[in-house]
């Protein structure tokens, strides 16, 4: 790598041998690069695998602490805190360096780990993760921007496969591990693992990562920042609340969103005249970042809609366990580990990543239109092959949009523009959720009736409203323990009621295929205009000497 005596001006005279020494930027060199690249590592594989696991210990939470009505705020309340706070990590560490904003995400992730584990109630358990979730917004805003640090971008590409694959081994262990660590020791101590492994990760940071000095003035976006939350805030809530709390055009729904409409908008008022804005307004004048930005929005709601439903899928319609659902997903991470590393290593060797993310593009397009022809004659053989198809694509989609947005901005910006483009990542996986969910509880509950033999139909009618409603979640259905009090039910129907219980599962496994290729032609919907907007990505060649070249305000290319 070469380097220009003007830039190393700004580095300390140890600062490729220490990472620990002082200086005026966030790059790492010489030996401490790959020290530093191991804590990064690190850090992303342990918060990876906390979402995992807590998700396989959950069903045991919910008995033990008595909850269910508010089940989803475990998982809402993390990644709205997340969300909300990684654009504000991203541009502080810009200006005051990595390391105090990475320790103090650890140092809170730990604390909220501790006390989800000392959790009494389901409300301690959701306030507590909400207090992780803060944490971990440093943990999903900044390790890109670290690599960014150590590598130029065309060495980003191997490594940003080496990220992802960090990600996808996480996912495929996380479930394995929290259900042993559940069986074997208590729920409580999927929290409790996370401190150790969170210790070492924050002594791996203080060591490695280098000390920034600020050399001026600088004007925290205060103002700008409170807006930020308090727009999202109100719009996270109206879409994981609406059309399952409330009606979409209930008042409240239609307040949050009025609060949101004013608050982001005083925010873009407020940012256009700040001196140094939390989110640089100009950068959405910008065509490579708009162009990466909305490719990372459809692409984590084709995620998240795979993710997040094809378990009720494989379970409720095939009639797998929920460990064997676990098995089935699998080899969809694994294709994410192998897309990633591919498209990192043709983005090393050829410097460009066009073409590669157009081809990434097709496949995950195709994988999803494979899904929507799963009906209820599929096997877990046929989910596999559609699994394998949409991974690779996406995997390798994933690195393509960190480094193609990098490499179009100066160095000066990394923190923030990574922020940024991973923020609106988040966003999208929180709205797509609800949303989803709601596209598919609804699909489900039309062709429920129909489905359903009009004996099975009058039995069901003798029930009271509240078991009713609960015949019409699919969520619900997939639950053994649900199925076991449902068939409880209808054996109270006599000698007949075996038959009409069979009957009404049959109806339920043919509704919710039917829902379930409802949701995913919403998601091949967002995946074909992913393809498309492939096709606007400016093509820049990935530069080598990025980090010593002139830094202005503005990017290099449009």
């Amino acid at each position: 790598m070469r380097m220009a005596t003007a830039r190393n001006a700004e580095l300390s005279p140890e600062a490729g041998k220490r990472g620990t020494a002082v200086q005026t930027t966030n790059r790492i060199t010489g030996n401490a690069r790959w020290w530093a690249l191991g804590a990064v590592l690190l850090t992303m594989f342990f918060s990876s695998l906390d979402q995992t696991v807590v998700s396989t210990a959950m069903p045991v939470i919910v008995g033990d602490l008595k909850g269910f009505a508010i089940y989803a705020w475990v998982f809402t309340a993390y990644m709205m805190a997340s969300a909300v706070t990684v654009p504000i990590y991203g541009k502080l560490s810009d200006t005051y360096g990595r390391k105090p904003f990475y320790i103090f995400g650890l140092a809170v992730f730990m604390v909220g780990s501790a006390l989800s584990g000392q959790s009494h109630s389901m409300l301690d358990l959701v306030l507590f993760r909400a207090l992780q979730g803060i944490g971990a917004g440093a943990m999903l805003s900044m390790p890109r921007a670290t690599i960014g640090d150590i590598f130029n971008p065309r060495e980003r590409g191997r490594w940003m496969g080496v990220t992802s694959m960090t990600f996808g081994l996480a996912s495929i262990i996380g479930p394995f591990l929290g259900g042993w660590i559940t069986d074997a020791w208590g729920w409580r101590w999927v929290f409790y693992i996370n401190l150790p492994v969170a210790a070492a990760a924050l002594v791996a940071i203080a060591v490695t990562l280098p000390r920034v000095r600020v050399d001026r003035r600088v004007h925290v976006d205060w103002q700008g920042s409170l807006l930020l939350i308090a727009g999202l805030l109100p719009m996270l809530l109206a879409f994981t609340w609406a059309g399952s709390s409330y009606p979409w055009g209930s008042p409240v729904i239609l307040g949050l969103f009025a609060v949101t409409l004013v608050a982001l908008a005083l925010f873009v008022w407020v940012e256009a005249r700040a001196e140094e804005p939390i989110i640089p307004t100009h950068f959405f004048s910008v065509r490579m970042f708009t162009t990466t930005s909305a490719l990372g929005l459809l692409i984590s709601v084709g995620m998240f809609g795979t993710l997040m439903f094809l378990p009720i899928y494989i379970q409720g319609v095939l009639g797998m366990s929920a460990e064997s659902s676990g098995i089935v997903m699998t080899p969809m991470m694994v294709s994410v580990i192998a897309g990633s590393l591919i498209a990192g290593f043709i983005m090393t060797r050829t410097a460009t990543y066009k073409s590669s993310a157009v081809v990434a593009a097709a496949l995950m397009t195709a994988g999803l239109a494979l899904l929507t022809t799963l009906g209820t004659g599929a096997t877990w053989q046929i989910v596999v092959r559609d699994l394998l198809v949409m991974g690779i694509g996406m995997g390798a989609l994933m690195p393509i949009l960190s480094i193609a947005v990098q490499n179009a901005f100066p160095y000066r910006h990394m923190g923030v523009v990574t922020a940024t483009q991973q923020f609106v990542s988040s966003l999208a996986g929180v709205i797509a959720a609800p949303i989803l969910g709601t596209v598919l509880a609804n699909a489900f509950a039309a062709r429920l009736g129909p489905a359903m033999p009009h004996a099975v139909r009058t039995a069901v009618a003798t029930l009271p409203p509240a078991e009713q409603s609960l015949l019409l979640n699919p969520q619900n259905l997939i639950n053994a323990q649900a199925q076991a009090a449902i068939a409880s039910k209808f054996a109270s129907f006599g000698a007949e009621g075996r038959i009409l219980y069979q009957q009404f599962i049959d109806a339920v496994r043919t509704s919710l295929a039917g829902g379930m290729q409802r949701l995913f032609v919403i998601a091949l919907i967002f995946g074909l205009v992913a393809f498309l907007v492939t096709f606007l990505l400016p093509a820049v060649r990935l530069k080598q000497d990025e980090f010593f070249e002139p830094e202005g305000d503005r990017p290099a290319a449009n």
